[in-house]
């Protein structure tokens, strides 16, 4: 696999590339924003420094998402919640914080790299959360107003596209394919992220979120406390109704408890 490595800092690029080649990665170091533009096409994947010296790393990762789906991970020693959250909003597949212990940035390399080969059918992948499932988890879902394209990964809400990040759409592909059932926190994370423990993090709320604001629908995703999330069936703006779901908080949260919940499946 070919790295783009977006790292101003010599000594740790020089860390980061010895680690990746010593794992058969080909690596391509550039410390400027502007470079990592002119090479992005060529990289299969992509690690990111947030302090680059001529534009704001969170700047650039909103660039590179408007034109390339590799997968990327933030490596920065930003560690503010909020750094986080903007990262992981912006469109990051993992964000890790300096310093760190290499090992642990590999496997999650490894891990990143795996989950995108199976959404995109590449070697080694199953082609995507609901591959083999058969026919029926590839047809659009429609749920109220919102539309939720499988095959080509779109959304429209009210017959207008929707543009999310790409896991925004992965984890909202991933409970449209079953809208009737409830998923477990740790299904989604291990489904999604590949990687059940990481149960602690607000990745998975922050993309939720993300969805609800970027749709306008509250509703469209609902947690189940103490459980996890499933498909909703959200009313348009005005309509005085939240769907056919009953009595619902105005963040989305199913009115059951972790009882209720587990029964759900």
């Amino acid at each position: 696999m070919h790295a783009l490595l977006v790292e101003d800092d010599d000594r740790m690029a020089q860390a980061l590339g010895t680690a990746l080649a010593q794992r058969g990665h080909t690596v391509r170091r550039v410390g400027r924003a502007l470079d990592a533009l002119l090479h992005l096409r060529e990289a299969e994947f992509v690690l990111l420094d947030l302090g680059l010296p001529d534009l704001d790393g969170l700047q650039l990762l909103r660039r590179l998402r408007t034109v390339c789906d590799a997968p990327l991970i933030v490596v920065t020693a930003r560690c503010e919640e909020r750094d986080i959250v903007q990262g992981l909003r912006a469109g990051a597949d993992d964000y890790v914080v300096k310093p760190f212990r290499m090992a642990e940035l590999m496997a999650r390399v490894d891990t990143v790299r795996r989950r995108t080969a199976r959404r995109s059918g590449g070697p080694g992948g199953d082609g995507g959360p609901d591959a083999g499932a058969g026919d029926g988890r590839r047809r659009t879902v429609r749920s109220g107003d919102v539309e939720v394209d499988p095959a080509g990964r779109t959304v429209t809400v009210a017959g207008c596209e929707v543009r999310l990040t790409r896991r925004e759409f992965d984890v909202l592909a991933f409970l449209a394919a079953r809208p009737d059932e409830a998923h477990s926190r740790e299904e989604i994370l291990d489904r999604i992220w590949g990687d059940a423990f990481l149960g602690s993090s607000r990745s998975l709320d922050v993309h939720v979120a993300g969805i609800r604001a970027k749709t306008g629908r509250p509703g469209l995703v609902r947690t189940v406390r103490g459980f996890g999330y499933r498909l909703g069936r959200p009313a348009a703006p005005g309509d005085g109704t939240d769907g056919a779901d009953g009595a619902h908080g105005a963040d989305g949260t199913d009115g059951v408890g972790p009882g209720e919940a587990g029964r759900t499946r």
